[in-house]
């Protein structure tokens, strides 16, 4: 009997990917003696993604949809994706084609050689932007930084998981998960595939530098309290730093020494003001992460699907 591979795609304003992405995933399993599935997730577009997808769904037995009631994020809808996805193995990837469908069989046989997660790692795209790999080099190197999680630059949300291992997944909760993060703290036995991102069939990137902040910091404060440490050492530095100054108050007091600067302790304040909201925003943070948490609100919320229940 053959084995089902499950595969996740998350879809976002996708109209013109949806048939290609599919068709080539189509394509690859003609080849290889598997059968599969693909479960598209829609994640509120608001262009004809959906109705794209129901009409491609129609006409295959193997292609399945789930539509969220709004735009939840990528995230989510992977995580929806996997919550419902239940062959030998779960594959997720892109609808946008960066993520080669014809890396599938490299990854299937690792995962026949026993590695239970079979991870990506994405080569510089030499034809990206400076801004672009900026960010993207700067995300990897302040999220090892401040978390207790080493990924390597590059790591994509193109992956293989064992079945058991998605059975692990489905016991999270998260309302805001870092699947990238989540794989590596799992453990199990893991392997990295390097490959050459492919050139964007459709459209352009979800992933603004405000949207790559965000996630760099949703990565930090899900695996790790660094941060309010290193406020913690910062406040103790600025205090011993602001000690080294009373020496100073004190030589000007004795001889009369009048203290000018009135610029100079304005920029004072206004850093220190800074510094303070800097700090107490690192705490709201993992504050609002709890208060969030606590209310017990369903991650996504899954308006149609054509999936049988199980």
């Amino acid at each position: 009997m053959k084995k089902l591979v499950s595969i996740v795609i998350p879809a976002y304003n996708e109209v013109d990917n949806v048939f290609v992405i599919a068709e080539s995933i189509k394509k690859v399993f003609s080849i290889i003696n598997y059968d599969y599935e693909i479960i598209l997730v829609d994640d509120g577009s608001t262009d004809q993604t959906l109705q794209t997808i129901k009409e491609y769904a129609a006409s295959s037995e193997n292609i399945f949809f789930l539509e969220f009631s709004k735009n939840f994020g990528h995230q989510l809808a992977v995580k929806a994706g996997m919550d419902n996805a239940y062959g030998d193995c779960v594959i997720s990837m892109d609808c946008d084609m960066q993520h080669p469908p014809e890396l599938i069989p490299d990854m299937l046989k690792k995962w026949e050689e026993g590695f239970e997660v079979v991870y990506t790692i994405r080569e510089e795209d030499k034809n990206l932007s400076k801004r672009k790999r900026g960010s993207s080099g700067l995300f990897y190197k302040v999220l090892n930084w401040l978390s207790d999680i080493e990924l390597e630059p590059g790591a994509a949300d193109f992956r293989l998981l064992d079945q058991k291992v998605v059975n692990v997944f489905r016991n999270f909760h998260e309302n805001e998960p870092f699947l990238r993060g989540l794989v590596k703290w799992l453990g199990f036995k893991q392997f990295a595939i390097r490959y050459n991102p492919a050139a964007r069939f459709s459209g352009k990137s979800k992933y603004t530098f405000k949207k790559m902040f965000q996630l760099a910091l949703h990565g930090v404060t899900s695996f790790s309290i660094k941060p309010l440490y290193t406020a913690v050492y910062l406040g103790f530095i600025l205090s011993f730093a602001s000690i080294l100054y009373i020496p100073y108050i004190i030589y000007a007091f004795v001889n009369n020494v009048e203290v000018s600067g009135w610029a100079s302790v304005i920029m004072t304040i206004v850093f220190f003001g800074g510094l303070q909201l800097i700090i107490l925003g690192i705490i709201g943070i993992y504050v609002g992460k709890m208060f969030m948490q606590t209310k017990n609100r369903p991650s996504y919320i899954i308006r149609s699907t054509n999936i049988p229940i199980k």
